[in-house]
């Protein structure tokens, strides 16, 4: 699985499961996903945007809380957007060969695991019981999707993060996956990479507001 668009079905596959969204529906240029929240209603997964698929969505989108993953450059796409499209912050498609990775619990803290529908929770907490980190990965198969993983801001730069995603690998690597794929941030893509994760491709990604004062300036 070397391929933008082969990694970018795992990964939206995988985002399904581990958000509980309905089964991806295919289009000619990707995914279209019902995720059934009052700011994300659905989402459109494109892994080799063009402008023409782009601006046809876009001229057919009329309904709030539609989001579009475009893998590509905000640069390249955003021209291809009307009024109303608000940016989110950009992300990078990342990969990772899957190994076993045990992990060292830092003092002061204890980690626990938990898989429910297949989806494996990591949970970082203080001696106190206060939340300081936390993580998911879905495996579906050869590849497993990270999701959702986040640092208290109190609780960073003390190797929680890398914590929560040793875990997290090692559990899928566990299961069967071999691959590791996930959508990072920009402040992720540091840790991922320190990780060994390798990043693939940019994903813009943009979501239908009308309504936003913010729109009104686009």
């Amino acid at each position: 699985m070397e391929s933008v668009p082969e990694l970018v079905e795992a990964w939206t596959k995988g985002w399904v499961v581990s958000r509980g969204a309905a089964a991806p529906v295919a289009e000619p240029w990707g995914w279209t996903v019902d995720v059934g929240q009052v700011k994300q209603v659905s989402r459109h997964v494109l892994p080799e945007p063009d402008e023409a698929s782009v601006r046809k969505l876009v001229e057919a989108t009329t309904a709030p809380g539609t989001w579009l993953k475009l893998f590509a450059d905000d640069e390249t796409v955003r021209p291809w957007l009307g009024p109303g499209w608000q940016d989110d912050q950009p992300g990078f498609l990342m990969t990772v060969p899957l190994a076993p990775a045990p992990a060292e619990v830092p003092a002061g803290y204890t980690l626990t695991r938990w898989t429910t529908g297949g989806v494996l929770r990591v949970l970082v907490r203080t001696d106190a019981g206060h939340f300081a980190a936390r993580g998911q990965i879905a495996p579906t198969g050869a590849t497993a999707v990270a999701d959702q993983i986040e640092t208290s801001p109190e609780h960073r730069r003390r190797g929680l993060g890398s914590l929560v995603m040793r875990a997290l690998q090692h559990g899928a690597h566990a299961s069967g996956a071999t691959t590791g794929v996930l959508v990072g941030t920009p402040e992720g893509q540091a840790l991922y990479e320190s990780l060994g994760w390798t990043t693939r491709s940019p994903m813009a990604s943009l979501y239908f507001a009308p309504s936003d004062p913010a729109s009104s300036a686009a």
